[in-house]
């Protein structure tokens, strides 16, 4: 097997970044969820009353503002992100121990760079013999806003970017495992908005984020949208919450590797969405359906860059650490559900549960296994890929879509046959469909389009951006003001 250097993993990250140069990965220093450096974070409540108050009074300085004036403070917020992604990375590793610190880096200049701002907010005009219609897309007001754990200071500077750029004002609950980088990304919000002459709290958030701070926010008169990035449950609860809701649940994104691709890239790109942060992201390849005529030759391109076979025995012995049994408290039942102790783990830390030692150029574990095997049908989140053998196109795209379990969130394919690329698009049905390429592509990474890290596939917005949190409104001029 071909050895994977550091720095042929670092020329990936720069190939998909662009250009970004060394990643630096100093200290994050000491931090709270309401200090960083012994500096007090603007905009952090213990109570999620006055935080939404606070978030009340950013929306109506927002409203005050002119758009350009808006774009003033992303572009600030755009500078601060690019500065301290570094410092926000390793926050993000060192406290909720997943992921990596140079593609947490990578993610923040994403998200920097290619968040839609003001641009997105577009007007329509209607004319006609009856007159004029003017459509605009205005703010819904403060917008309740729930995170994740996988990508915290992400979301928050997406979302604020997006929010802000439609004129909202914006409270976070974040995930409890993930306050304090959470936080921080709050306070350079606000301390960019400070900077560039704006309130010095444009939006806010919780030090102690609990179930119930977050049923607050769902149920309080002054939210008028909920956004919610995160895993079943709680998407669930805010779609039940009796507001409008935006909801970006789970995925298991499948690939398809057909005999007409380009086996040697497929690897390669497979390997490296598979491994971007760990496996973190949701759009990630998950398990992987290869007609068996080309199966052993993508297994060994996988293994030329950076994955390590595993055997079946050895494959069910790592099932049973990173599955454990759950029981629910409603039905009683048992189920196999994620170890979180080993989600985001390094694929090195994942093998040495099982007796396995290996170098640092090891990114990814790969085995055999059947339809039914548990890494085939749980989205682990860890650089685990399951790879099932198939006999043609037929059951590639019928397993492909069993094992997507109806999220309609994110699917892959590498093949040269436009045929059998539209059969598997058309009935998958995802809202990110990555063809020949790695699945970062489909969130702008070395990809065209924007980026986002809340992709509303449950509710139908898709990729967000500033238009998503915008509500239509209509005026009309009757029978007059059209020029022709």
């Amino acid at each position: 097997m071909a050895a994977i250097t550091k720095a042929d993993i670092e020329k990936i990250v720069r190939e998909v970044v662009g250009s970004m140069g060394a990643v630096n990965t100093a200290s994050a220093g000491s931090y709270t969820s309401t200090q960083y450096e012994g500096r007090k974070l603007l905009g952090i409540y213990s109570d999620m009353n006055e935080a939404i108050a606070a978030a009340k009074e950013g929306y109506k300085a927002v409203r005050a503002m002119s758009v350009e004036k808006r774009e003033e403070i992303i572009t600030v917020i755009r500078n601060l992100t690019r500065k301290e992604a570094p410092i926000m990375a390793k926050m993000g590793v060192e406290e909720t121990g997943m992921g990596r610190v140079d593609h947490k880096t990578a993610k923040h200049n994403l998200v920097a760079d290619k968040t839609p701002g003001t641009e997105d907010i577009v007007s329509e005009a209607k004319t006609g013999d009856a007159g004029l219609t003017l459509t605009e897309m205005a703010p819904f007001g403060v917008v309740g806003a729930i995170t994740p754990s996988t990508n915290p200071s992400e979301t928050v500077i997406c979302n604020s970017i997006g929010m802000i750029a439609a004129g909202n004002g914006v409270v976070f609950n974040p995930h409890p495992g993930a306050i304090c980088v959470s936080n921080y990304a709050v306070d350079l919000v606000n301390r960019a908005s400070k900077m560039a002459g704006g309130p010095e709290v444009l939006v806010a958030s919780m030090d102690k984020p609990t179930m119930d701070s977050a049923k607050i926010m769902q149920t309080h008169p002054d939210i008028r949208l909920l956004v919610c990035t995160g895993g079943p449950g709680v998407v669930r609860s805010v779609l039940s919450s009796g507001k409008k809701a935006i909801g970006a649940g789970a995925g298991n994104p499948p690939v398809i590797v057909d005999d007409t691709a380009d086996i040697e890239k497929a690897g390669k790109d497979i390997i490296d969405g598979c491994t971007f942060d760990n496996n973190l992201p949701c759009i990630a390849e998950k398990e992987v359906f290869v007609f068996n005529n080309v199966k052993e030759r993508l297994i060994s391109a996988m293994q030329k860059n950076g994955a390590y076979l595993i055997s079946k025995a050895q494959a069910d012995a790592l099932a049973e650490i990173v599955l454990v049994d759950v029981t629910d408290k409603k039905t009683g039942k048992t189920k196999k559900s994620v170890n979180r102790k080993c989600v985001g783990r390094d694929a090195a830390v994942l093998l040495n549960m099982i007796g396995v030692s290996v170098g640092s150029d090891i990114r990814c574990i790969i085995c055999e296994t059947d339809f039914n095997h548990l890494f085939v049908q749980e989205e682990l989140m860890m650089p685990i890929l399951p790879i099932v053998g198939v006999s043609n196109i037929d059951e590639a795209i019928d397993l492909a879509v069993k094992a997507e379990h109806g999220n309609r969130h994110t699917a892959h394919m590498h093949s040269k046959n436009i045929d059998n690329l539209s059969r598997f698009a058309a009935a998958v049905e995802t809202t990110i469909f990555v063809k020949n390429a790695p699945s970062f592509a489909g969130i702008g990474f070395g990809g065209e389009g924007h980026t986002t890290f809340t992709i509303a596939g449950p509710t139908g917005e898709g990729i967000t951006s500033a238009r998503s949190f915008t509500r239509k409104r209509r005026c009309v001029m009757a029978d007059n003001f059209r020029i022709i």
